[in-house]
């Protein structure tokens, strides 16, 4: 247990993530990640605010609703990324950095469309595209870094029930 009282991050793990926080894919991704958050901030208060008035009450409703999930995903995104610098920058321990709390989580399903989404504005749809992208590749990169060794982030459910078997029996001959 750490002085918090959470659970201390396995040795390797730490590793892992500090040796992430060093490295060069570390360095575009935050630069990458920190642009769009200022991008994506810069045209919800002025392009955006103009762009949203010329919508129709259900592309406002639609627009609400993407300005929403965007800027919520960038959040989560942006403050993993910190948390990663933190570590890189010696103001956090990597295995401090491991605790739950500071892992990025995905969202079950997908977004729940609109009558208005046909109406969103392109600027708005690039960019929200573009964060789906990067907040795929931050949730890889967490899961990466957070599996146990030899342990499968996909692994198929029957297969694990034959492994189970498996050594099962093996143990029993």
């Amino acid at each position: 247990m750490s002085d918090f009282g959470a659970p201390v991050a396995a040795p390797w793990r730490a590793s892992v993530v500090q040796d992430f926080a060093a490295s060069e894919l570390f360095d575009r991704t935050f630069q990458e990640g920190m642009e769009l958050v200022e991008e994506t901030a810069a045209y919800l208060d002025g392009a955006g605010r103009h762009d949203s008035k010329a919508l129709s009450r259900s592309g406002a409703l639609a627009y609400a609703a993407c300005s929403m999930r965007l800027t919520t995903r960038l959040m989560q995104m942006a403050s993993w990324l910190l948390v990663q610098r933190a570590v890189r920058e010696g103001d956090m321990a990597p295995a401090d950095a491991c605790q739950d709390r500071y892992r990025i989580t995905y969202p079950q399903g997908t977004a729940e469309p609109h009558e208005g989404d046909a109406e969103l504005p392109a600027s708005l749809k690039a960019l929200s595209e573009r964060a789906d992208r990067i907040y795929e590749r931050v949730v890889h990169l967490d899961q990466r870094m957070y599996l146990e060794p030899g342990q499968d982030e996909q692994a198929h459910p029957i297969a694990s029930q034959m492994e189970r078997i498996q050594a099962a029996f093996s143990g029993a001959a």
